[in-house]
């Protein structure tokens, strides 16, 4: 494994922006100062990452994401083309009066957002702010997202609602009505066999998976 870190001639990183080993930054992205992005990451073409975001190792983000202040992802997300994330609760551009812009800082307004380990974002889909997208949860392509996501839920639509669960290593393990709180005794993984069980709504890990991680 390389621990050779690229950067395309046209990527802008500002200042204090820390890249760990082995991660890429692709075309005409643009890493704000005081961003720290871990080892092994992928920040796909025409990504926007805000200033002192926080990602941590094997994150992949596709083509024209935007990150924006106040946005923690941890290890092993997969932060799909065209995500957008937000961070203000109230978004004006001026002042009441109009007389002069908003600061483009933080303020009181502005709330913070993480993503838990080995989530999926899919495509196209919008994170609002204050919130949590839960370890290997799915968030179905152009969803809007505007409450938290609990550990492998899959949410789908605008607004995001929950219509079932999903392995660590990807496939659905169960479906249900959007919203519905269910209770599943048992639960296993016809791909790689770990199993689970649901108890009113929370998705509880069992087993681990069986599938080995090999080198090509």
């Amino acid at each position: 494994m390389t621990s050779e870190v690229r950067i395309h001639p046209t990527a802008i990183i500002e200042d204090d922006v820390s890249l760990g080993s082995g991660t890429s930054v692709w075309d005409n992205a643009h890493i704000r100062h005081g961003s720290q992005l871990g080892e092994q990451c992928i920040v796909g073409g025409k990504s926007y990452i805000a200033y002192d975001v926080r990602i941590g190792n094997r994150v992949k983000i596709n083509a024209m994401a935007y990150i924006c202040y106040g946005v923690t992802i941890e290890d092993g997300v997969m932060i799909s083309a065209g995500t957008i994330f937000t961070n203000d609760q109230f978004p004006r551009a001026t002042t009441p009066d109009l007389a002069e812009l908003r600061s483009s800082g933080p303020d009181e307004e502005t709330h913070d957002t993480i993503v838990r380990a080995g989530a999926t974002i899919g495509a196209g889909a919008i994170i609002g702010n204050n919130l949590e997208i839960g370890r290997f949860a799915m968030v179905g392509m152009g969803s809007v997202v505007t409450r938290s996501v609990p550990d492998f839920h899959l949410v789908v639509g605008n607004p995001a609602r929950s219509v079932g669960c999903v392995c660590r290593c990807g496939p659905r393990l169960a479906s249900w009505s959007a919203g519905e709180i269910v209770s599943l005794a048992s639960l296993m993984c016809e791909h790689c066999g770990a199993e689970y069980r649901v108890n009113q709504g929370q998705v509880i890990e069992l087993s681990p998976a069986t599938i080995s991680t090999t080198e090509s």
